[in-house]
């Protein structure tokens, strides 16, 4: 009788990688995503990694701003618990939801290529979009829908005039209240969009030169223990190394300025070969006050760079901009 050898791909009933994962479509494309990546990368049949769906506090609360109820950490809460009680052996989040601290014991493993990481303006169903700069679609005093207060403070910078209110919930149900009526437009990640196939619902893109992005947009993130070799492993082939550098500078920026849901803030770095680019600002919850810089770097220390732009930028703010 011939014995298995210790590598040879376990049965589709055997999973060898669990992969924790929120329930809404996006978040089960993304896991979907990394969950396929594996499976070709390592010629493995489709039951060897498995999908859990773990619901998180975040996705309970639908009636208040993030802000109001406690942050990020609501989306990775539950999904990163499950992780250090082995449960699953990775997470997989959109970065620009990740808190810019883990858990100890707990690494970001890598990242997928990041997609288109700017803005769409969504308008009702039908609806064309004018000519010009995309805001310019909306009427004087309309009544745009986010849960975002980057994207709240932006507009307001661009548009003093527009009514801004709180609208949360998943790609479809954003969608659904602006086709109702409910709102005049919403503004969603055309990452998001692209990944669902809506991206013929996206009016009109926004430039990141007015209109700058989270940190992390466009990237799908992707958590493990810290230590786990053969995770790491088997990551390996899957995780694009430009996108970790990219994302890692933009985290590095936010977390020198303790920067969470509450503060508005945006930042963008591009890898080119060895050299990077960095975009960053911050802005008051109004949008009337806005600080931004413009920095340039050796991707080989990308981390440092991020750290020391984030020094500067806080250094530029006035006391008290966030009230605290």
């Amino acid at each position: 009788m011939t014995q298995s050898l210790p590598h040879e791909t376990p049965r589709p009933t055997e999973p060898r990688l669990r992969i924790g994962t929120r329930g809404s479509p996006l978040a089960l494309w993304q896991a979907q995503a990394v969950r396929d990546a594996l499976l070709k990368a390592h010629g493995w049949e489709e039951g060897v990694v498995a999908i859990e769906v773990i619901r998180t506090t975040g996705d309970a609360i639908t009636d208040r701003a993030l802000a109001q109820a406690g942050g990020k950490g609501l989306f990775t809460k539950e999904l990163e618990e499950a992780l250090l009680d082995r449960r699953i052996d990775l997470a997989v989040h959109s970065a620009k939801d990740m808190a810019t601290a883990l858990p100890d014991g707990l690494i970001l493993g890598g990242y997928l290529p990041r997609a288109d990481v700017r803005d769409a303006l969504v308008l009702p169903a039908g609806q064309a979009p004018h000519e010009g700069h995309p805001l310019a679609s909306l009427k004087r005093g309309a009544r745009v829908g986010t849960a975002s207060l980057r994207r709240e403070a932006q507009l307001r910078r661009l548009r003093p005039d527009l009514e801004v209110a709180l609208l949360r919930g998943n790609v479809q149900t954003r969608l659904g209240r602006v086709d109702s009526g409910a709102f005049d437009a919403t503004l969603l990640a055309m990452a998001g969009l692209t990944r669902l196939g809506l991206q013929d619902r996206a009016s009109a893109l926004l430039g990141t030169a007015d209109f700058l992005p989270a940190v992390g947009q466009g990237a799908v993130a992707i958590e493990t223990r810290d230590g786990d070799d053969e995770v790491a492993a088997l990551l390996a082939p899957v995780a694009c190394g430009r996108t970790g550098l990219a994302v890692s500078v933009e985290r590095a920026y936010l977390a020198e300025l303790d920067g969470s849901c509450r503060t508005p803030i945006g930042g963008l770095a591009e890898v080119d070969g060895v050299e990077l680019s960095f975009r960053g600002m911050v802005l008051s919850p109004d949008g009337s006050a806005y600080y931004e810089i413009v920095r340039h770097g050796s991707a080989a220390e990308a981390v440092e760079l991020g750290r020391r732009w984030g020094g500067e930028m806080k250094r530029m703010l006035p006391a008290g901009l966030f009230g605290g």
